[in-house]
């Protein structure tokens, strides 16, 4: 079976001096010759040090290393542990003692020159990379992957967005999540095609980069593609090239893709899912503007999908919901590695995946999303559990209890609001404060709030004794717009 490896090779040798990536700020270019060779001196030196499926954690900062980092992992047999590189050290360290990573990695490793056994390399169906996503327990869960879903799903993406290997990508998302794993690891090597990447996002650089790599297929989870209208660079220099938008991660403004479309003459296409689900629904190039800026898209044939009663269980697909939205298809990850309970709450009693979101689907097909059931902020695409906040919040001295929610945003869809319950006579707490200890705990900085109210004593309650966070979520609205940063 075709794996990724195995892709990079043939590129190298039909046309090595083509540009694999190109770092965007810089113009550098990794060739598919260099890519190839890198991958395997490195997986050379790995190979020495540790046994066939053993685990090595990936946190490094530039996105083209990681990408080598990535393919080297599955040339030596290892099953990489993608970190985000703004993982703070407890998230770090909790990832690398649940996954059993030998080592964190936070730049390429030498190279050797040793032969390294082919029989060594991951097959498309074995578990090859890890990563991590949002648990309301607190901590984050562990997705496992294997390359067949990601080669199933780049054949869900090509026809909807006619993709071809003449194409140049541009992915604006981190290589060891979902989106930027398709966007960026997949895709572009299964057509043979460049792929712009950043380190950092900068909104300016990256819409200016659109037309100066003649790019015409970008991915760009919503934020990202709503802060690069608000640079103001498209009436001076439009992509021309430009045709495709893929995005998501978080709730597509329908006026701002309107814009979008607008000011780039490109179409916004969109995959509903989740690291775990994969997709659900599509949006394809022919569909009306009623359907691809408004709509989820229609669901995907290949993947079963079903709604749920949220309270009973029971199928409720019949009836075009609203229901919790489950599916069963070769995209689905393998589950959450060691963690019974989260696997629980993932699948049904049947088998079915379920995506924590509350949908609709209509009689033609089409899926919208009407809220999400389980507990998370998400800003800017990245899924902030509640329970994270709340609970790092908690160990501030004085502090009674946390309650975080989510506070609608222009620019980054959510961001995150923390209500807390303090002791009389505690020293004032204010966002500084706050931010200080969390970074003295090794907290992400994603986990950090952004709005800050207190109380004496206790929150507001519901009339069963909860925390009313309906009621939070009110008082969050009423707050200021913080300006973009």
């Amino acid at each position: 079976m075709t794996t990724i490896s195995s892709l990079v090779a043939l590129h190298a040798q039909e046309h090595p001096d083509g540009s694999a990536f190109i770092e965007g700020s810089t113009g550098a270019q990794l060739t598919w010759r260099e890519y190839d060779a890198s991958a395997t001196s490195i997986a050379s030196a790995l190979a020495t040090r540790y046994a066939r499926d053993e685990r090595i954690a990936l946190q490094i900062p530039s996105e083209i290393a990681m990408h080598i980092a990535m393919l080297a992992c599955e040339r030596a047999g290892i099953v990489a542990v993608g970190i985000g590189a703004r993982a703070g050290n407890k998230e770090r360290d909790y990832l690398r003692g649940k996954t059993g990573a030998q080592v964190v990695l936070t730049e390429l490793p030498a190279g050797s020159d040793a032969p390294l056994d082919p029989q060594r390399a991951l097959d498309a169906t074995e578990l090859s990379f890890l990563n991590s996503t949002s648990g309301t327990t607190g901590l984050p869960k562990c997705v496992m992957h294997n390359q067949r879903r990601w080669f199933a799903f780049h054949e869900l993406a090509a026809p909807r967005a006619q993709l071809h290997h003449h194409d140049v990508f541009m992915s604006l998302l981190p290589a060891p999540f979902g989106f930027g794993l398709w966007t960026a690891h997949f895709t572009p090597t299964i057509l043979g095609a460049p792929c712009v990447v950043f380190d950092r996002f900068d909104a300016a650089q990256a819409a200016a980069a659109l037309a100066e790599y003649a790019v015409t297929v970008v991915a760009a989870v919503s934020t990202q593609f709503v802060m690069m209208l608000n640079a103001d660079v498209f009436a001076q220099r439009r992509p021309e090239r430009l045709r495709v938008l893929f995005t998501g991660g978080e709730m597509v403004p329908p006026d701002r893709a309107a814009q979008w479309e607008l000011e780039t003459g490109s179409r916004v296409l969109q995959f509903y899912g989740s690291n775990e689900t994969g997709a659900l629904s599509a949006t394809a190039l022919e569909d009306p503007d009623t359907v691809r800026l408004h709509t989820a898209g229609h669901i995907i044939a290949e993947l079963s999908v079903r709604l749920y009663d949220p309270d009973t269980g029971a199928d409720i697909t019949a009836t075009g919901g609203p229901g919790i939205a489950a599916c069963k298809g070769e995209i689905n990850c393998l589950g959450y590695l060691d963690d019974d309970h989260a696997n629980q709450a993932l699948y049904t009693p049947d088998g079915w995946m379920r995506t924590g979101d509350l949908c609709t689907i209509d009689s033609d097909g089409v899926l919208t999303v009407a809220g999400r059931a389980s507990d998370f902020i998400i800003r800017g695409g990245k899924n902030i559990s509640a329970a994270v906040v709340e609970q790092e919040c908690a160990t501030m001295p004085g502090v009674l209890l946390a309650a975080a929610v989510a506070k609608r945003d222009s620019v980054y869809g959510e961001r995150v609001c923390v209500f807390l319950a303090v002791a009389p006579e505690t020293p004032a707490i204010n966002l500084e404060t706050l931010r200080v200890h969390l970074s003295s705990r090794g907290v992400g900085k994603e986990y950090w709030p952004e709005y800050v109210r207190t109380a004496i004593g206790d929150l507001v309650r519901s009339s069963g004794g909860k925390v009313a966070k309906a009621e939070l979520r009110a008082l969050a609205e009423q707050l200021p717009q913080l300006e973009t940063r």
